[in-house]
């Protein structure tokens, strides 16, 4: 009787591990993606943050030279200082997009939502030529 029910517990936990998947296969596929995440951000982040850096410097000379217009800088500003700063593996998968500079706001571009007018010509001194 003793035989049976070691051999029936043996059985069964055969059967129970034959039959069981790991939780989640793919655990050397996630440590490529990490390992190149990494790499990745070793590259990306310096050259973001210094692009970020000299666009702040910029829209602060943008500020000052334009007398103070905050639009100006502005723009400047969420464009240089805006995207994303660290890379995921989501990224680098294509399910998340990269912003490396940011995209501005219809209100920091346009005043009222219109167009900027065209250039137009005009004579200097006031002579006109036939």
């Amino acid at each position: 009787m003793k035989g049976w029910r070691s051999f029936i517990g043996a059985m069964a936990i055969v059967a129970g591990l034959g039959s069981a998947t790991p939780a989640h296969a793919g655990y050397l596929e996630d440590a490529g993606w990490g390992a190149l995440t990494v790499f990745t951000n070793v590259i990306y982040m310096p050259a973001k943050l210094v692009y970020a850096t000299l666009g702040g410097i910029t829209g602060g000379l943008a500020f000052a030279l334009t007398g103070g217009d905050t639009q100006t800088a502005e723009t400047v500003w969420v464009t240089t200082m805006g995207g994303t700063y660290v890379v995921t593996p989501n990224m680098l998968r294509g399910e998340e997009a990269i912003a490396f500079s940011g995209t501005p706001s219809t209100e920091a571009t346009a005043d009222n939502g219109e167009p900027p007018p065209a250039l137009e010509e005009s004579q200097l001194g006031g002579s006109r030529y036939p």
